[in-house]
Parts: structure tokens; C-alpha cells; sequence
């Protein structure tokens, strides 16, 4: 089960750790809409380390943004290596040390690209030191807004890994 208040504490604990080292980050979210950057803007003091966000829903938005289009051509929008690129176009786009791409599929297919299967979800974490993908599947959950909610909280898991170790 979800629990959306826990979740919130875990994004505040990153963002005031984020603010503590001066360490700044960004995202390029599909499948999340900008709910991991909204989570993050959530603490007071997120103004010095959010440096911008994208929502990309659409390929085209993604390749707008740095994706580039042999990525998604070859590896499809739901991939690892799409999240990658997530990662590090918006990384490379603000200028900041924590990039974060999230791609996927929620509770049904999605009818403009063949690689969806619905509850993948593809995302990764780039910075200095290099980038981290992860994958996972999602159990059903009862809404759009509770399925962004459980990748969020994956994303928080790693991310909280991620710059505990910086």
C-alpha cells in the first residue's frame, strides 16, 4: 500500500539534506508529471537546490529536451537507457549535480508506443560520478494520482541512497 504521508517525509528528509550540501537537482518526468520535483518543492528552502524541472509526456517533448531520438528509436520510450538519457539531458541542461529521468507505463497501455506494458517504470540518477538506472513494476493501484505516488516513493528510495552517499 501506498502511504502518501511517509512518502512526503521521505522527500522532505532528501530536499533538507540536498539544502544542508549545497547540492542542486533537476528532473525529466514522463509517467509522473512532475510529481518528484513537486515533492521536493514541498520543503521550505527547495528554491536553492531545485534548479528546474521538465515535463516531457510526449517522445517528442523527451527529444525537444535532449533526449536524443536514436535512444528512444532503438531502445524505445520505456527503457532503461531512455531514462538514462532522461537523466542526463536535464542534468546537462540546468547545470545540476543531481539528474533524475522516470519513464513508464501506468495502469493501462499506451496506444502511441508498442513497448508499453503497463506498471513498468524505468528511471534513473545521474550525477558526477555517473548514472544509476533502476526498473520496477508497479501492483495495481486504484488511481493515476496513487501511481505516481508508488513510483515517488521508489525514486525517494534511491535518490536517498544516492545523495547520503555524496
Amino acid at each position: 500500500m501506498t502511504d502518501e504521508k511517509l512518502i512526503r517525509e521521505k522527500y522532505e528528509k532528501i530536499t533538507k539534506a540536498l539544502i544542508q550540501k549545497c547540492v542542486t537537482i533537476t528532473t525529466m518526468e514522463s509517467c509522473t508529471a512532475g510529481m518528484v520535483a513537486s515533492l521536493l518543492t514541498d520543503t521550505e528552502g527547495s528554491s536553492a537546490i531545485l534548479k528546474g524541472a521538465f515535463i516531457t509526456y510526449s517522445n517528442e517533448a523527451k527529444i525537444k529536451q535532449g533526449v536524443p531520438a536514436e535512444i528512444i528509436d532503438e531502445y524505445g520510450v520505456y527503457s532503461s537507457e531512455t531514462a538514462k538519457a532522461m537523466a542526463s539531458a536535464c542534468r546537462r541542461a540546468y547545470g545540476a549535480d543531481f539528474g533524475i529521468g522516470v519513464t513508464g507505463t501506468m495502469g493501462n497501455t499506451d496506444p502511441a508506443n508498442s513497448d508499453s506494458v503497463p506498471g513498468e517504470v524505468y528511471a534513473a540518477i545521474e550525477n558526477e560520478f555517473g548514472c544509476r538506472a533502476f526498473s520496477f513494476t508497479l501492483e495495481p493501484q486504484s488511481s493515476r494520482y496513487m501511481y505516481k505516488l508508488a513510483v515517488c516513493d521508489r525514486i525517494a528510495d534511491e535518490l536517498k541512497n544516492v545523495v547520503l552517499e555524496v
